[in-house]
């Protein structure tokens, strides 16, 4: 127990330290995409604080894929750690308008350039959507976004949302799922080494031709592929 409170005091630490030189490095060429990047060279080290091993798979498909949308299912505030071990360069994610508040990382976050979107006004959502979009049609910018909306907690892949479809069908880009098997499955934070963690990138889903009228059986068809495959990935590690 000692040690799972001392890796997560640990990680803490290494996230307060990257938000102090990411401000740093994105206040001398704010909003520039490629901040992200070089400081998940940092951010990565957090799954050694925390006994991780990751074993990826078919990560080639993200680069192949690029500028695009990547989706992910949304676990926890670690999140952060195993995102960051096959970020690609130009690539920036959606998060909450409040991660903004967040002492040191938030301010990173932001001038980053990161997109930030306010869940709770629709209208503004949706408009921070169609910026989603430009960026990447225009910008040669990548976007990371977690359909789920928040964090599962070991309760399995939660039903995903429909805004990230929306973007992908207006901009007319494919979608590629990242599939990151269940925490609650393969750790145990209490042990030296505790664990493996499985991150699979599936095929992209093309988009070309759809419209609005295909987003709910878009967003379903993704969402079972994602959660059937995180499935499969948990049974390795049982």
């Amino acid at each position: 127990m000692i040690l799972k409170i001392l890796r997560f005091i640990l990680a803490t630490i290494l996230l307060a330290c990257v938000g102090i030189v990411g401000t740093i490095v994105s206040a001398l060429r704010p909003f520039n995409p490629n901040n992200v990047y070089i400081m998940s060279r940092i951010v990565r080290l957090g799954t050694k604080i925390l006994g991780i091993e990751v074993i990826k798979r078919n990560t080639q498909i993200m680069e192949e894929n690029r500028p695009g949308l990547f989706i992910s299912n949304h676990q926890h505030n670690i999140d952060v750690f195993l995102a960051c071990e096959i970020l690609p360069d130009r690539t920036v994610s959606l998060g909450k308008k409040s991660l903004r508040w967040i002492p040191l990382f938030g301010q990173f976050y932001w001038l980053s350039g990161n997109v930030l979107i306010d869940r709770k006004n629709k209208r503004r959502a949706h408009g921070t959507m169609d910026q989603v979009g430009e960026a990447i049609r225009e910008r040669n910018t990548s976007i990371w976004m977690m359909p789920e909306g928040t964090r599962s907690h070991g309760r399995g892949v939660l039903p995903f949302k429909k805004g990230a479809f929306f973007t992908a069908i207006n901009a007319q880009i494919p979608i590629t799922p990242i599939c990151i098997s269940s925490y609650n499955t393969g750790l145990d934070f209490s042990k030296w080494k505790a664990g493996k963690v499985i991150i699979e990138v599936l095929d992209p889903i093309p988009t070309k031709g759809l419209t609005k009228r295909d987003v709910g059986q878009l967003c379903e068809t993704t969402y079972q592929l994602v959660k059937n495959k995180v499935a499969q990935l948990d049974s390795e590690l049982a």
